[in-house]
């Protein structure tokens, strides 16, 4: 294997690195700096894509034919790892990385003339309804009721823990159309316009204390909304196939460019603040084992992501691998925030909730610590939930068993 990139790599690197610098801009910068997840809001990420849209890169996974880059499994590589190490918002918006791919495999030729050139132009932003009250990792057993009436279906339920909900316009469902015995077969994979009437979107508060508007998660309740059969990905009862493949892309993405980032930024704390015995926190011993591990953990998931990406770019399905990803990613970034929070220190104690007013001065309260300490915390409780999401860390070791164990 050969490890050193080649000149047109070094030059496509350049090219990267100079986009960034240009296009990230100060005030995306600042913003990004105290968010407890690398996002900003709606405005800052809609600005952002709008950018990467108009250099022609903001759907690298997309086939050519629909907008994508083209680029080789290398310049991926390089644009994913070169994007994190800046702090640059990610471009895995649930519209980009989920909605459009089900579309491009399942939808017709209708909804792709409709729905991806929006997409990819970022003109239309989009949220996932998927968990519910008494379907998260069990989602077979969603219970939101589509009842078919002449061209419509009429939805009546909810949805929980839809990100961005109050952002979207327009949300991909799964929805039950009919009482199977076998529950996967009685469910259908919808696309709703949010403007339709009958739909509200209640807040859910959570531990990082995000202000209102910006919060990331909601209830979404159905009260008699009728959304047109057209609308319908594919056959009837058959979403549940479409959403086994959607989960691909939502399990399955690149976790080490992102750890990386957070890794750099553990560094950085570690080298500023002091330890208990005197010296710098990186200094020592026992933090910088646990520094050590997490950056061993680091590398090996990033090569065992070039090898799942690279054979995935020859058409392997991802199946249980996602799984594996999404498990050993999502406790790798649980444990960038335990030794972000342990080298801040007493800084990490004056909780934060609303970082991004106090830089912008609209509070009167002075900030206790330097600028980078009040984001940690509210990113050590907003990460807890990436051990939950996109199915538990149970389910996934539940998957692997069976998939690759027979178990």
């Amino acid at each position: 294997m050969d490890l050193d990139f080649s000149p047109h790599d070094l030059a496509f690197r350049d090219e990267v690195r100079a986009f960034i610098a240009e296009a990230f801009d100060a005030d995306m910068r600042a913003h990004a700096a105290q968010s407890k997840n690398a996002h900003l809001d709606k405005a800052g990420q809609v600005r952002w894509l709008k950018r990467l849209h108009a250099k022609g890169w903001i759907a690298p996974d997309w086939p050519v034919e629909y907008g994508g880059t083209g680029w080789s499994l290398t310049e991926k590589y390089i644009f994913e790892m070169e994007m994190a190490l800046a702090g640059a918002p990610s471009t895995s918006n649930m519209g980009l990385k989920m909605c459009a791919p089900v579309i491009m495999a399942f939808g017709s030729d209708e909804q792709k003339r409709e729905h991806l050139p929006k997409i990819l132009a970022t003109d239309v932003w989009w949220c996932q309804g998927y968990s519910e009250p008494g379907a998260g990792s069990d989602l077979a057993s969603l219970a939101l009721k589509a009842t078919r009436d002449g061209d419509d279906y009429v939805l009546s339920g909810s949805k929980i823990w839809t990100t961005y909900a109050q952002w979207a316009d327009w949300m991909f469902c799964l929805v039950r159309t009919s009482q199977a015995e076998i529950k996967q077969k009685g469910i259908s994979f919808l696309l709703l316009d949010m403007t339709t009437p009958g739909i509200s979107i209640v807040p859910l508060p959570t531990l990082d204390g995000p202000r209102p508007g910006d919060q990331e998660i909601n209830q979404v309740f159905f009260d008699n909304v009728r959304v047109p059969v057209a609308n319908r990905i594919g056959k009837e009862g058959e979403g549940w196939t479409y959403a086994k493949y959607l989960l691909q892309f939502e399990r399955g993405s690149a976790y080490a460019p992102g750890l990386a980032h957070m890794l750099h930024r553990v560094k950085e704390i570690a080298g500023i603040e002091r330890s208990g015995l005197g010296g710098r926190v990186l200094d020592d011993p026992v933090f910088r084992r646990k520094l050590v591990e997490a950056e061993i953990k680091t590398e090996a998931l990033n090569a065992t992501e070039l090898r799942v990406f690279a054979g995935r770019s020859s058409g392997e399905a991802m199946g249980a691998v996602s799984s594996m990803l999404k498990l050993e990613g999502s406790q790798m970034q649980q444990v960038m925030t335990e030794l972000a929070l342990e080298a801040a220190g007493v800084y990490a104690a004056p909780f934060v909730q609303d970082t991004w007013a106090e830089i912008e001065g609209r509070t009167n309260a002075p900030r206790a610590g330097p600028d980078w300490a009040a984001p940690v915390a509210p990113m050590y409780f907003n990460y807890r939930k990436t051990s939950i999401y996109a199915g538990s860390n149970e389910i996934q070791h539940n998957i692997m068993a069976k998939m690759v164990l027979g178990l």
